[in-house]
């Protein structure tokens, strides 16, 4: 009789190294997204370096520096002017610079399609970050995406590695399973209902409910599309900065997904959903 290997126990040291992670990195970004238009820009801008230099290690091993600097010079273009409120000529500026890095990384060996990706895959989130944060409730609705981003990480982590069960893409992140994935859903949409439930927001619970689940699939989407660039790149990680999760990449990768969907919502709300 061949007896079973035993389950794989909870990994309550990971576990505990993400927490203290949090309560280090939390307050800091809860603190800029209401203390100032300013500082969240420093905040936002410090973010798209570091990912930035993270996306030119593991896509330029060649010349990680000056891909690095120059999808950094683009999105940080896009941003500055749509944080003076030229949402428009902000888009227009990523686009150009996506070309830019582009050129500039075929002029250093460079695969150019790999350096605009960057542009757009970092671009995008922050520049709808800091349109969301701009308009109207917006420090709330940061704080319902952060809040359905963190519980949908959090909830997926925990009841999949307590429940197990079977594997959601093992070819592509081995380590997922399906309880993890409803229990970042269902964590996600009582999130996003209690951030609503307890503040000031023009929201009903419905719709922030159906925020919560759509933030909550694309949160856990833009975690198996990280999964997929770093097999495509050949690393376990986008760097190590911060511990228990690898690089800022590997930290945000839900929420650059995320980020999109709720500010889709805020603009389907402007026009009278969820009232």
């Amino acid at each position: 009789m061949t007896l079973l290997p035993p389950g794989k126990r909870f990994d309550w040291a990971n576990f505990g190294v993400r927490v203290l992670s949090a309560v280090v990195l939390v307050p800091a970004v809860l603190f800029a997204v209401w203390t100032g238009a300013w500082l969240f820009l420093v905040m936002i801008a410090v973010a798209v370096a570091l990912l930035a230099i993270e996306w030119g290690g593991m896509t330029a091993p060649g010349a990680p520096a000056r891909v690095s600097a120059a999808v950094t010079a683009a999105v940080l273009a896009g941003v500055l002017m749509a944080h003076q409120g030229h949402v428009h000529l902000a888009w227009l500026a990523a686009g150009a610079g996506a070309l830019a890095a582009a050129v500039i990384a075929r002029g250093v060996s460079e695969r150019p399609a790999d350096a605009a990706l960057g542009v757009v895959y970092i671009g995008i989130p922050c520049l709808c970050l800091v349109w969301l944060q701009a308009t109207h409730q917006g420090p709330w609705w940061t704080m319902m995406l952060l809040a359905i981003t963190w519980s949908a990480d959090i909830g997926a982590y925990a009841v999949g590695n307590a429940l197990k069960g079977p594997k959601l893409w093992p070819r592509i992140s081995p380590n997922k399973t399906w309880s993890g994935f409803a229990g970042g859903l269902a964590t996600a949409m009582a999130a996003g209902v209690a951030v609503v439930f307890f503040s000031p927001f023009q929201l009903n619970l419905a719709a922030a409910a159906l925020v919560g689940l759509l933030g909550g699939l694309a949160t856990m989407g833009g975690d198996l599309w990280e999964s997929v660039l770093k097999r495509r790149f050949g690393v376990k990680d986008s760097g190590d900065l911060i511990p228990g999760h690898g690089g800022l990449l590997d930290r945000v990768d839900g929420l650059m997904f995320a980020v999109v969907v709720v500010a889709v919502a805020r603009l389907v709300n402007a026009r009278g959903w969820g009232h």
